[in-house]
C-alpha cells in the first residue's frame, strides 16, 4: 500500500510542480511520471524496511 500511495503522491506532486513552472499538458505528464517512479521506488524501499524490521 505504501508503494501505491507513493506513486499517486508522486504523480500529483510532479504535475503540480510542472503547472507551477508554467508547463503544458505534456510537461505535466512527464513530471508526473518521473515523480511517480521516484516516489514509488522510495515507497518500495519503505515497505521492504518495514517488513524486515517488523518480521
Amino acid at each position: 500500500m505504501i508503494v501505491i500511495g507513493g506513486l499517486l503522491l508522486g504523480a500529483l506532486l510532479g504535475a503540480l510542480k510542472a503547472r507551477k513552472r508554467g508547463g503544458n499538458t505534456l510537461d505535466m505528464l512527464q513530471y508526473g511520471a518521473v515523480y511517480a517512479i521516484v516516489y514509488g521506488i522510495l515507497g518500495l524501499l519503505a515497505t521492504l524496511l518495514t517488513h524486515r524490521l517488523l518480521a
